[in-house]
């Protein structure tokens, strides 16, 4: 089945039913994604599928064979960091680190959305992924500030 991951084509040999987690993991060797509940409840396998949010590990492949991809890898481009990004480490939000990718992945399917979002609209998102160390304050604090960056620097953001 060909897939488009981050912008690139793939020729992967997997059943249909295979969920897309694995394929970027195990076939494609995009680690960044993880794996967390395996039942699309924690957040940590969020990828964009056409631009939304999706869980990764109950998304099989096969139903969604060439629609465009976008992992953690895939967020930043043109050699700069996503607007979130570069939040997150401003706002130094990260503790273990295991759910920040798919927070990251949530943040940016969020502002890509809604480019102003209230307080009240990042709970709403934010909260349907899982940080076991509470770092919900600065997740809210770093995608309020990605909002700022992306609207001082609209060329700047991927």
């Amino acid at each position: 089945m060909k897939l488009i991951v981050n912008g690139s084509a793939a020729e992967v040999d997997v059943p249909d039913d295979t969920p897309l987690l694995w394929v970027l993991r195990e076939e494609l060797g995009l680690t960044g994604t993880k794996y967390g509940c395996g039942k699309a409840l924690c957040g940590a396998c969020t990828v964009l599928v056409d631009g939304a949010a999706r869980r990764s590990c109950v998304t099989a492949a096969g139903d969604i064979a060439g629609r465009s991809i976008t992992t953690i890898e895939g967020v930043a481009g043109g050699g700069a960091l996503h607007a979130v990004q570069q939040a997150w480490i401003e706002e130094n939000v990260p503790q273990c680190g295991y759910c920040q990718s798919g927070q990251i992945v949530s943040a940016v399917a969020l502002l890509a959305r809604r480019p102003a979002p209230t307080d009240d609209d990042i709970d709403a998102v934010m909260s349907a992924n899982l940080c076991r160390c509470g770092t919900y304050p600065r997740i809210r604090r770093a995608i309020a500030r990605a909002a700022e960056l992306a609207r001082a620097n609209p060329q700047g953001t991927p």
